[in-house]
């Protein structure tokens, strides 16, 4: 069991410290002081030493020692989760493990279409390297200017390519994990079929690190597009969306690379706080959506596949008027306009959100039935819904009233969770789809999901670390 539950001793400091060096021992508190904090400032938590390994050895003789000495490790990556799994507590007795030092790209096979590399690399360079190389790495996320692959895997990132290239987990071959004991799991195949037992890597894979620590992974590579064009489209109504994204499937199959859902809300605040920001579209459209087709053929197909679904969805009464991106630098400022919406929200004060699935199909009974329940929780609240509707996922947030303090309405934080979450479940649907459990779910998990679930859940979590040292206190 956890021993330093008020905080760390400073002998038992010294021989971690001792592991890595003392270079590579932070103890400064104004040092100390990024790691404790999530994005959000949701979550912020205390510790007197963050280790950063610069090797998988390292990493299996500090965890050795964690459980040696009943040493609680909370392992981080980039820093950019959003519900505080990557963040100590407040007892000042957690160690955080950075595995930003192991930030080798080991090797890229362009023949087997895969990359092996360490779990401190950040996801933008990882895509630089592989493009030089003639492939493409598709996970694509607004943070991939410093996430980190360990991270991404331990969080299982969806972000905006889902709906033609699947998560972090689909995305994944194979895995080294540095277990609790400090055995190490070299998993590291390349094998896109492999029938040998249970699929271990998919344990550790959205485990959020409370199994072991990723410390290199085995990823899928695609050939780059050879066309691609972006567009932007104004509709009516989610209903009309959807008919859209139905036929883009049926025309496009593997080349709709993304299709991205826009509410009125979201576009409203990217104008008003998005510096140079222009609207896309001329005149205003309720609901909005930002499409992509990839071709592997040439740029002229990619074009006239693009024009023959707009055309069609025209046709249909489904979409009321489009831009396709003019040039690469268009298509990478509706891109911006998209990746910034979240941050939009800052300007305008408190907000609740919510990382939430449904089946596709359901996505507009679930606006309309989520929004009711936001009405009745808080009247005038304003609801900022955007996100990947191509694989069900949105990002349904809510903003606070006009004129409301932000403490008065961030008070209204579990019940409006509550109100829009039982939505969700109505749906059959996910609470958290791309972001995680961390702290910020953690108990409506516990209390909401199947016992059955959430005892088996706690059955592995016992098998792989009896100790209690891994990540305490998150997901489960």
């Amino acid at each position: 069991m956890i021993q330093n539950p008020t905080g760390l001793d400073p002998a038992l400091a010294e021989r971690f410290a001792a592991i890595v060096g003392e270079r590579y021992a932070v103890r400064q508190s104004s040092d100390i002081e990024p790691y404790v904090h999530e994005p959000r400032g949701l979550f912020t938590g205390t510790a007197s030493l963050v280790l950063r390994p610069g090797s998988v050895e390292e990493v299996s003789a500090i965890m050795k020692l964690a459980t040696e000495t009943g040493t609680p490790i909370v392992p981080q990556g980039g820093n950019t989760g959003l519900v505080g799994g990557q963040v100590p507590d407040r007892s000042g007795g957690q160690v955080v493990l950075s595995l930003s030092r192991l930030n080798r790209i080991r090797e890229i096979d362009p023949v087997s279409n895969t990359v092996t590399v360490e779990a401190g690399v950040v996801l933008d360079t990882l895509h630089h390297a592989v493009d030089a190389a003639g492939r493409l790495y598709p996970l694509s996320l607004a943070s991939q200017g410093s996430c980190e692959i360990g991270g991404n895997l331990s969080s299982n990132a969806g972000g905006v390519a889902v709906v033609a290239y699947g998560n972090a987990r689909e995305l994944c071959l194979g895995v080294e994990v540095v277990l609790p004991t400090g055995e190490v799991l070299d998993d590291l195949r390349k094998l896109k079929k492999d029938n040998t037992g249970y699929d271990l890597k998919n344990l550790f894979v959205g485990a959020e690190g409370t199994l072991g620590v990723i410390t290199a992974a085995v990823l899928k590579l695609f050939p780059k597009p050879r066309g691609r064009e972006v567009a932007w489209v104004g509709l009516s109504s989610p209903e009309a969306a959807l008919g859209l994204f139905d036929r883009a499937q049926d025309l496009g199959g593997g080349a709709l690379t993304a299709f991205e859902l826009i509410g009125p809300r979201p576009m409203e605040f990217a104008m008003r706080h998005i510096p140079d920001a222009r609207p896309p579209l001329e005149g205003e459209w309720p609901w909005q959506v930002l499409m992509e087709i990839s071709s592997g053929r040439s740029a002229e197909d990619a074009r006239q596949l693009i024009e023959h679904i707009l055309s069609e969805g025209i046709e249909a009464g489904q979409v009321g008027d489009a831009v396709i991106a003019a040039s690469t630098a268009q298509a990478n400022e509706f891109w911006r306009l998209r990746e910034m919406l979240p941050e939009t929200q800052k300007a305008e004060g408190a907000s609740i959100k919510h990382d939430i699935s449904v089946p596709v199909a359901s996505i507009p009974a679930f606006i309309a039935e989520a929004d009711k329940v936001v009405t009745g929780v808080c009247p005038d609240a304003r609801v900022v819904c955007f996100g990947h509707m191509g694989d069900g996922n949105l990002h349904y947030n809510v903003s606070q009233p006009l004129g409301m303090a932000p403490q008065e309405f961030l008070a209204l934080y579990r019940p409006m969770n509550n109100a829009v979450h039982d939505v969700v479940r109505s749906f059959n649907g996910s609470i958290s789809a791309e972001h995680g459990i961390g702290q910020l779910k953690r108990d409506e998990l516990i209390a909401t999901a199947p016992p059955v679930a959430i005892d088996l859940m706690r059955r592995v979590k016992a098998a792989f670390d009896p100790a209690g040292i891994m990540n305490p206190g998150k997901v489960i």
